[in-house]
């Protein structure tokens, strides 16, 4: 019964604050593509089939009414009540998902299911692996946090169904899922993509995500990958032939600099914020303590209002530490995670005119073979010189296309990001401001029904 009511505690504090950072509701596991080491090419992207054809594969019906929305379809998705199943190491947590919408393609306009976090994780592989590629920006699922879940893992047995300990960090965790999967359902695409469709309306369970393993042989070879991306993208300079391209990259590498500085900053408040709403509680309790001791009746009672105003004003520290963390930290946290999506997109390009630049290289070598036949009057070489020749300008041409569609797509797709992310950080920082004031005036109205007490002493 006291964990149950710790628990409770634990929700009504979270419940002054919205933690959805201005959702439509109220990583380091994010699985990448696997990419060529350094000094090769992955010719599997030459056969790559069109960008249409590939609409065609992802969902049967024309979306064409989807990538031209006006607004008019709506979809809201709410994460609640995380529950533990299981004990031990091999436990883990469910949560209601809760979709309410007006799109056609859902089979109802409201519909629950159960879903562990590998699902989430689950579902963003998936849609990385089939739009990346193209150019879309994918959002990111929140990271795995080894500790934090063991914690909740290794804690004693519930003696009744239901929410799990460990409060706060299970609260932060359902929040940044709600977040990520009301982005992942604003994207006009995304949303009626047939995989994320399944993700909220089904009632069986899903396959089990195999890279979501901290220890798995997939979790392994993706770091391998990662490293080898990373050195790629040191060692390669693509010649940039769009000055659109070299503003928004070097935009965005600033943007997502300055936002690492403040989310360090905003850490910082939260803690210090706590520890304040902490000292500000020990005043309380030697206030009042000295109120017991104090023989002189008028100031006895006045350091007895006085630790009742500490004791309240504790706890508008503690909330606006909440505030802190759930309006502002987690929101800046976010968009440094979208703004890696945002990079990940922009190297796929780059992995394209890679490829382009490999065909043409290719090809050019293939028609100094076919000079060399024609010269030596090879011509039992040269029909099938020609043939190779004729290929790799097929090769050229499709990468050509390619590259041409993701930079077009890419462009398309920032112009969205960067609507919402104005909007976005617009209503979040409104919504800190107006929350802040609201403290604040709930400050000064506790001191202003002191003041009368302390004037009494005489």
């Amino acid at each position: 019964m006291a964990d149950e009511q710790n628990m409770i505690d634990a929700q009504k504090q979270f419940a002054d604050v919205d933690i959805n950072n201005g959702s439509a509701s109220g990583a380091e596991d994010d699985e990448e593509e696997e990419v060529p080491a350094p000094g090769t090419v992955d010719n599997d992207l030459f056969a790559i089939t069109p960008t249409s054809e590939i609409h065609r594969r992802i969902s049967s019906s024309n979306l064409e009414d989807v990538l031209t929305d006006n607004g008019d379809y709506f979809i809201e998705v709410t994460v609640a009540e995380p529950q533990k199943v299981g004990d031990g190491i091999g436990s883990y947590l469910t949560y209601k998902v809760t979709t309410k919408t007006n799109i056609p393609k859902f089979k109802r306009s409201e519909f629950s299911t159960m879903r562990r976090f590998s699902d989430f994780l689950g579902i963003h592989d998936v849609l990385s692996g089939k739009y990346t590629r193209l150019g879309r920006i994918i959002p990111p699922a929140p990271s795995k946090n080894i500790i934090g879940s063991t914690k909740v893992k290794m804690s004693p047995q519930q003696t009744e169904p239901g929410a799990p300990r460990n409060a706060e960090w299970v609260e932060t965790r359902r929040a940044a899922l709600q977040r990520y999967v009301n982005r992942t359902a604003q994207h006009p695409v995304l949303r009626v993509d047939l995989d994320f469709i399944n993700f909220l309306e089904s009632d069986q369970e899903l396959p089990r995500a195999v890279n979501t393993a901290t220890l798995s042989g997939a979790g392994v070879m993706r770091l391998f990958n990662k490293v080898g991306e990373t050195v790629n993208k040191i060692t390669y300079k693509m010649d940039e032939s769009d000055p659109w391209f070299d503003e928004k990259i070097t935009e965005v590498e600033n943007l997502d600099a300055n936002l690492q500085k403040l989310h360090s900053a905003l850490k910082s408040l939260v803690n210090t914020r706590k520890e304040l709403s902490a000292l500000t509680g020990l005043v309380a309790k030697s206030a009042a303590m000295l109120s017991t001791c104090e023989e002189h009746t008028g100031l006895s009672r006045a350091l007895s209002n006085l630790a009742d105003v500490e004791e309240k004003i504790e706890l508008l520290r503690s909330e606006q530490a909440n505030s802190d963390f759930f309006i502002m930290a987690e929101f800046v946290k976010d968009y440094i995670d979208l703004f890696s999506a945002v990079k990940s997109v922009f190297h796929e390009r780059v992995k394209v005119f890679q490829n382009w630049q490999h065909a043409q290289l290719q090809l050019s070598k293939r028609r100094e073979n076919r000079g060399r036949y024609e010269l030596a009057n090879r011509t039992d070489k040269l029909e099938q010189a020609q043939q190779e020749v004729e290929e790799w300008q097929t090769k050229v041409q499709r990468c050509q296309q390619q590259f041409d569609d993701i930079s077009t797509e890419i462009k398309k797709e920032m112009e969205r990001f960067e609507l919402n992310r104005i909007r976005e950080f617009k209503v979040n920082t409104m919504k800190y401001i107006e929350d802040q004031m609201a403290h604040q005036q709930q400050i000064i109205s506790y001191w202003e029904t002191f003041i009368p007490s302390a004037r009494e002493i005489v």
